[in-house]
Parts: C-alpha cells; structure tokens; sequence
C-alpha cells in the first residue's frame, strides 16, 4: 500500500481524496494554486504545494509543477479527481516514465476512450449496443449526406476528440445538414484544436443512463448499477440518481454484465463509466469516462462502498474487496449539483461567502469545500457542492432532499438551489418522468 498520495486537484473532489486516504492511514498532499492558498483541501491535507498561479494552465494543469511537488513530497502515487488531468493520457505517460503510480487506468485505455470513433469501435467489438452511426469520421459535406440518408434523420454530428456539447450539432433534414456539419467542425476546432467529426442517429426522448464499472487490471470486473443522468442543461448534468427510475431488474443485470464483462476483458484497472443513451428499452453507447465521476456518491450511498478507496486499493495491486454477488442495491440516492451561479441565466457569482451551513441528519451527505469567510475564486468551475441523499426508496429520498434543500445555508453569493426547490414542485421529476430534453424545456418556460 502507498504511503503517501499527492491529489492533484481542487475543491470538493480533493476535500473527497484526502478524507479516503486518512481513513486508510495514508498521508495526503495537497497542491494549489495562489488563488487556493487558503483552501480547505489545503487545510485539510497532511501536506500542501503550491504549484503554480491563477489560471488552471499555469498549476492544476502544468505537468512539470505536479511531477515536481511528487518528487519534493516523496507521493508514490497521484489521485487525479474528475477534470483537470483525469484523462489525460500523455499525463498518466509522464508518470510511468517517472515511476509514480496514477489511480485510475492506464495511459492506453484512457487514450482508446478518449477518442469518440476509437471508443465506439472498441465497444462495438465487446459487444456493447452502440447508437447506429457512421463507420468513423465525415470527411466533408457530400459524404455526410450519404451517412445521412443511410442513418436516416434525425442526426446528430459529434467532435471525435470533444464532449460537454461543444462541436455537436443537430440536423432534422438534409436542408439542415450543411450549416449542422459546417458548424460542427468549426467548433470543434475552436474547442479541441481537432475538427474531426462523425454522425449517430439522434434519438427523440431518450433517457441518460450511465454504468458504473470496476476492474481490477487483471482480467477481474464487476458493475455497481446504473445511474439516471437525463436532468441536463446544456449537456451539462445538473441532477442524478440511483437506481434509475425506469431500469428492470432484468436489463440492469443484462447490460451491467455486458459491460462488466467488456472492461475484463480489455484487463481495465479502476474505476469507470460507460454511457448510454436509453430509449424504448434498448441502450445505445456513447462514450466512456475513465475516471471517477461527480455523481459517483448516489453510487457508494445505495450500494454501501468507497470507491475512492476502491480505488486506491487496486492501483495498489490489491484485489477487488467486493465481487458481483455482493453487491446488493440498498434504497434510492439522489444527488444535486450545487453551482455558485446566478438564475435565470446560469451566470457565474463568485465572491466572499458571508454564511455557510451544511444540511445533516439520516440519510443526507454534503461534499463542497466552503466555509464561512471562503472566497469562491473566479478561475475555475462554478461547482461549489454535492448534496447527496438517501433514503428506502425514491419518494423517500425525494422527500428528504427537499428538507436538506430547506436546510442549506450559502449566503453572499448566489446558487442554483431555487432551481432544484422548483423541480421538487414537478410533477414529472416526483414521477421520474423525463428524458434529457426535459430540463431545458423546463427552464424556457420557468427561468429563461
């Protein structure tokens, strides 16, 4: 087992790493930018470093400083948390070739799944149902409408190298096809530096549902349910549970084990997600994130795991501490993603929070690095928090994260909770019934 692991992170998620390692007897570092000086992922580690300025490219994205804080601190290991470096496969090289140890896969699998066309081939040779879609990239317009006509419309073009929304555009008909591809690449380039798209049906009222797996790098894996991700803005989650509303015992056993079985087969070590669309009881691929997710509390609350200390275990060389046969769903869990942003428009509010105090009780988890006299800086993500809750079932766990709602205290800036008390008042998000259109319709009509 490591003795010391550096996170190379920030916020909550590093808050998250540091309290795993303490519970297993391994000493934490911390690094920082100038701007985090005075952050509780700072406070809270056994060590800290700063490595770097303001701006993310400068400190929690500079390689050379992060490589640089392991060897002054002697960490064995890195944790990169979710973003910044998470998959970055050149990254997870730099540390091979310096003998330091990532927790999370390897340079190789995060470099397959990084790659929009690689990943659905590979899935598609595993035997996971992908969305039907173009053989590859488009090259240009004329082979687009080919594409098109044998897809059938709608379509949807996406960036092979992108995600989060950027470079994928939406064409109903063939007189819509032209400007969506153009449009496409364009923003592509912009976002990824790499204008290379390709084509999938689009599908009209599909559900977001999401696998998580687990490898142990020797040909071992298991699933831990599903998680429904459909509350969306912008392609951005906002809202998730488990287990999904609408998924039959029978089909979360039937594409966990296909997917289980297509991470062991490729020896994936730690933890991953594989997501899908979900529509009229078929599932259909769409990418997989090599890496811990944000949401992944709803996972650990109905199943009663650590993932991070999962995590850490098998990066270690220690085998998995749980097999399929032991893994029984316990209740529901719902988290909410809690952003320092201002309403109707989502606009960043950064700034000195005056008051702060967390929600408690049975059943209620609250992930966020605030304090009271924090500053919330203005470089980086606006997630400030993760409310997290759990109860017997979901009328249950809605009931208790509308009372933990109540309970949340963040004063001096301004926050997304109106938007989650709103959507408690749904009768569709009381019913569970939604796709991932559904949050933006919502908001058109509400707050916009």
């Amino acid at each position: 087992m490591f003795d010391k692991i550096l996170i190379a992170n920030r916020g909550e998620i590093a808050l998250r790493v540091i309290r795993a390692c303490h519970e297993m007897g391994i000493a934490s570092v911390a690094v920082h930018s100038t701007a985090d000086a005075d952050a509780m992922h700072v406070r809270m580690a056994d060590e800290s470093v700063c490595i770097g300025p303001n701006p993310s490219t400068l400190s929690y994205l500079s390689v050379p400083a992060i490589v640089s804080a392991c060897e002054i601190t002697g960490a064995q290991a890195i944790h990169p948390g979710y973003g910044f470096l998470s998959e970055n496969a050149a990254f997870v090289q730099v540390l091979e070739d310096h003998g330091i140890t990532f927790i999370g896969p390897t340079a190789e699998h995060i470099r397959i799944m990084g790659d929009k066309i690689t990943a659905k081939d590979t899935m598609k040779k595993l035997g996971v149902p992908c969305v039907p879609g173009s053989d590859g990239a488009v090259a240009d317009v004329a082979a687009a409408k080919r594409e098109a006509k044998a897809i059938g419309y709608p379509i949807i073009i996406k960036a092979t190298a992108g995600g989060g929304g950027r470079g994928m555009k939406v064409a109903k008909d063939e007189s819509e096809l032209e400007v969506a591809f153009r449009t496409a690449r364009s923003e592509a380039k912009a976002a990824f530096g790499n204008d290379e798209v390709y084509m999938e049906k689009y599908l009209q009222t599909p559900r977001h549902i999401e696998i998580q797996v687990f490898g142990d790098g020797k040909g071992r894996a298991v699933h831990l349910g599903e998680r429904d991700c459909s509350l969306q803005r912008r392609h951005q989650k906002v809202m998730e549970e488990a287990p999904g509303p609408v998924i039959t015992a029978e089909q979360r056993a039937r594409i966990g084990k296909i997917c289980a079985d297509a991470v062991a087969r490729i020896n994936y070590i730690g933890a991953g997600t594989i997501e899908f669309l979900y529509e009229n009881g078929e599932f259909y691929f769409i990418e997989m994130n090599t890496r811990l997710q944000v949401e992944h509390p709803v996972t650990e609350a109905i199943f009663g795991v650590d993932l991070v200390r999962e995590q850490i275990r098998v990066a270690a060389g220690l085998p998995l501490d749980f097999t399929q046969k032991d893994l029984t769903i316990r209740g529901h869990a719902i988290e909410v993603r809690l952003n320092a942003e201002k309403l109707p428009n989502f606009t960043p509010c950064p700034g000195k929070i005056t008051q702060y105090h967390a929600p408690g009780g049975l059943g209620v988890r609250m992930d966020s690095a605030l304090y009271d006299g924090y500053v919330i800086p203005p470089y980086y993500d606006s997630l400030i928090g993760k409310l997290i809750v759990h109860g017997r079932d979901r009328p249950e766990a809605l009931a208790r994260l509308n009372r933990a709602l109540g309970e949340l205290i963040v004063d001096g800036v301004d926050t997304t909770v109106p938007l989650f008390r709103a959507l408690l008042a749904e009768p569709d998000i009381l019913a569970g019934n939604y796709s991932i259109h559904w949050l933006e319709t919502f908001l058109a009509e509400s707050f916009e």
